[in-house]
């Protein structure tokens, strides 16, 4: 492999570690955890698409860095990491595209497209971090990289894991809080039950 060559797939597998790796992840974080604090939206949603168009736009360099290298050596195939990296631009590719039809809220369609844009967006997210330690075992570079991924993708892991803990505890706060409203279900006295409709 020639000084080119190399230099070609450290951009390469750099491009990619931070898109698909890290800041897709990181997107989805923010959307799916700062979403429930009312005094962060709309910034949550600037924030969560800013992250994911740049993701993606850098995930296409990287994408097409992919396609020259494979372009430039001849008889070499990583056919997994290779169609790995096609679903994975295909996917993205759809979720930017979902942004110009995403429905009102309210809208009768709207449940759908979230099904849709979430199933979607953890699905990159997951073949994303896969492709990473493929393209990892391909290049075979010193052990440090390995690690230095492996520890920032473990620290979004266990921070998404406490968030999530939280942002139940937060959900289930705030309905426990509103069924012992004396405008909610309950009858202002903390008694959730439901309350007789006879005289």
């Amino acid at each position: 492999m020639n000084l080119k060559e190399l230099r070609l797939n450290f951009i390469h597998g750099i491009l990619n570690a931070v898109s698909w790796g890290i800041l897709f992840p990181v997107g989805i974080m923010i959307a799916r955890y700062l979403r429930t604090f009312p005094a962060a939206d709309p910034a949550w949603f600037y924030l969560h698409g800013s992250l994911q168009v740049s993701a993606y736009g850098i995930g296409v360099a990287g994408w097409v860095t992919g396609l020259k290298l494979g372009s430039e050596s001849k008889g070499v195939e990583y056919t997994a990491h290779r169609n790995i990296g096609i679903t994975l631009f295909c996917l993205a590719t759809l979720q930017v595209l979902a942004l110009f039809l995403r429905p009102k809220k309210g809208h009768k369609i709207r449940f759908y497209w979230n099904i849709y844009h979430h199933g979607t967006g953890f699905a990159v997210a997951i073949l994303g971090i896969l492709n990473v330690f493929k393209g990892l075992e391909i290049l075979s570079p010193s052990s440090k990289w390995r690690l230095s991924y492996i520890i920032i993708i473990s620290s979004l892991g266990i921070i998404a894991i406490i968030l999530e803990a939280f942002t139940w505890i937060v959900v289930l706060k705030r309905k426990s809080n509103k069924a012992t409203k004396p405008n909610g279900n309950g009858n202002g006295n903390g008694d959730t039950r439901r309350q007789s409709s006879a005289p």
